[in-house]
């Protein structure tokens, strides 16, 4: 059983080792290095930045309350807002991206946000509310389970000291929540910088307006042009790497999932 268990790991380790390296040793590093330069490449990779970091810090702030409200108090309805508030993470990001391009094109709304002059169908705006209305599902889930991880009672003894119930929230289980709300932050951020189909049916693909990495790859390689297209795969990886190590070394402190 050990060495048939091994053997399966190292075979998976192998395959998946040799496909992430086939992408990215494709392009000779002068090629890779010349398609990075780009200004397309570095349009969506600012752009993929910006609307990243937007929509990352919208998340944070809106799922450490809900998310804690979900992991501490009984109310009528929770079985169904839990329910509904987990909805976006589970639909295929396309058939999310159309329910938005509907709300936003049809309904009075998303008409009445136009003309106050938030456009949001077809600019960057689209991309931060596609990337929020999918990721957030997400970071409220991590949240919810970190604050489920901690004890309640540090909060009662806060209380007992003198804090409100604010005070205790601050001061006692945001500090004790931190390495879930940090490794939940990297990764909401991660799938942020790799959000396509949302942003796709939302923001659309208009080069060097809506072109995100994950829309530049996507228009590169429809358009044959392999080196813009591996640059962008390529920056993607490295994302990757970088936000499991993140949450890796978050990781130690306390067990996120």
């Amino acid at each position: 059983m050990r060495r048939i268990t091994l053997a399966l790991t190292g075979i998976v380790f192998l395959i998946i080792s040799v496909i992430i390296l086939s992408l990215v040793t494709w392009s000779p590093l002068p090629v890779l290095i010349a398609s990075l330069s780009n200004p397309e490449i570095q349009f969506a990779i600012l752009l993929s930045l910006f609307t990243s970091v937007v929509s990352t810090l919208v998340c944070v702030a809106i799922a450490i309350p809900v998310a804690y409200a979900l992991a501490r108090y009984e109310f009528f309805g929770k079985k169904a807002a839990t329910l509904v508030l987990t909805i976006p993470l589970t639909l295929p990001p396309l058939v999310a991206g159309i329910a938005l391009l509907l709300f936003f094109g049809t309904t009075p709304w998303g008409k009445a946000l136009e003309n106050a002059g938030f456009a949001v169908i077809f600019t960057p705006l689209g991309i931060i509310v596609a990337e929020v209305f999918v990721n957030l599902p997400y970071m409220i889930r991590i949240l919810r389970s970190t604050f489920s991880s901690v004890n309640p009672r540090f909060e009662y003894v806060a209380k007992t000291l003198g804090c409100t119930d604010a005070g205790a929230f601050l001061q006692v289980t945001l500090p004790m929540a931190r390495p879930g709300i940090l490794a939940g932050t990297v990764i909401t951020w991660s799938k942020a910088m790799g959000e396509f189909g949302a942003v796709l049916m939302l923001a659309g693909a208009t080069t060097m307006r809506t072109e995100t990495l994950p829309i530049a790859l996507y228009l590169n390689i429809s358009g044959g042009d392999l080196d813009l297209a591996v640059a962008a795969a390529t920056i993607l990886i490295l994302i990757s790497l970088f936000t499991l190590c993140t949450v890796e070394l978050f990781d130690r402190d306390m067990n996120v999932f």
